[in-house]
């Protein structure tokens, strides 16, 4: 028996429960794993919320983990007892849920955990990094472009500044309040432009020199998305994989038309589910991991009895980074 978070019905972080579990037994190809930590993502409080379609009570919850390896299932030989490992992203929380102290995950999912990284930081890496490597793969970041990153206090922004960093490109990090533009610069951030204070179409124009911004990544949609438009160079990407304003925007053309603008809506999950681009993204993330240029961020930590509390304080947009929860 192990102790796992699962929710009864969909609803706020007080639905969250800690419930004694059976540990099924491994199928082809899975592994076992006792979790060190886990982090937590937006994106699991709108699937606890409902807004992800039904599931079947109670349901498992949650998309990263690190820890060891207890057991290896047939098939399995590039794992062993013992291993250090963490999760991939993307796959189904309800058949493979990370938020508990044992887990059973696919071993072409896993990736190892260098002994020079904890645990916290090793759940705090590879959705962060997996979905800011967007930039990369998608954007096609190149030296001294200018990009734009909204929502840069959250663990994917602040990621996306360090990548952006990594490839010679210079971030505008876009934030709502003035409380985290001081931290945001001494993390990296070229430029900090304060959304409730600024206009932040006029301010990018501003900062590039009237020529705009060669890529956006936009967490926040909704209407400010048709505002951000008029903020890119010809022929620029904009990336759209959040919707913290809401999921409707009424579009304005022109400025998409005459610029000849590529805007792209993007799920992580898409990285990962095709085996070339994993391996690209893996290598990449593990090499920053290890040189040192991706470094996480970790706002806060909680123990596994205060997962409540957790979310709560994911939903509040006090942090600045990465949370995690321990086991």
């Amino acid at each position: 028996m192990a102790r796992m978070v699962r929710f009864h019905e969909f609803g706020g972080p007080e639905v969250l429960r800690l419930d004694e579990v059976e540990v099924r037994e491994l199928a082809q190809g899975e592994v076992r794993v006792r979790v060190g930590a886990f982090g937590l993502n937006r994106v699991e409080t709108i699937y606890r919320s409902g807004h992800f379609g039904p599931v079947s009570f109670p349901a498992r919850i949650g998309y990263e983990m690190a820890g060891t390896v207890e057991a290896v299932g047939p098939g399995v030989t590039q794992w062993r007892e013992g291993d250090r490992v963490a999760a991939l992203f993307g796959l189904s929380m309800e058949d493979y849920g990370t938020y508990g102290e044992e887990v059973v995950y696919p071993a072409d999912m896993l990736v190892p955990v260098p002994e020079e990284l904890t645990f916290e930081q090793a759940a705090a890496s590879w959705m962060q990094y997996g979905t800011a490597y967007g930039l990369v793969e998608i954007g096609h970041i190149a030296k001294s472009d200018f990009v734009v990153i909204n929502a840069a206090s959250s663990s994917v922004g602040l990621a996306a500044i360090q990548i952006a960093l990594r490839e010679g490109a210079v971030p505008i990090a876009v934030t709502r309040g003035r409380d985290k533009a001081e931290a945001l610069q001494s993390l990296g951030a070229a430029h900090v432009i304060v959304s409730n204070e600024e206009d932040v179409p006029a301010r990018v124009m501003e900062i590039t020199g009237g020529k705009g911004a060669q890529v956006a990544f936009d967490a926040v949609g909704g209407e400010p998305l048709s505002a951000l438009l008029t903020a890119m160079a010809p022929l620029g990407t904009v990336i759209v994989y959040g919707m913290l304003a809401g999921p409707i925007c009424t579009l304005t053309l022109p400025p998409l038309m005459l610029a000849n603008l590529d805007l792209r809506g993007f799920s992580a999950d898409l990285l990962v589910r095709d085996p070339q681009s994993r391996e690209r993204l893996v290598e990449y993330i593990a090499g920053g991991l290890t040189e040192g240029a991706l470094t996480p961020v970790i706002d806060s930590v909680f123990d596994l009895a205060d997962i409540v509390e957790a979310h709560c304080y994911l939903e509040s947009n006090r942090q600045l980074g990465k949370i995690v929860v321990r086991t």
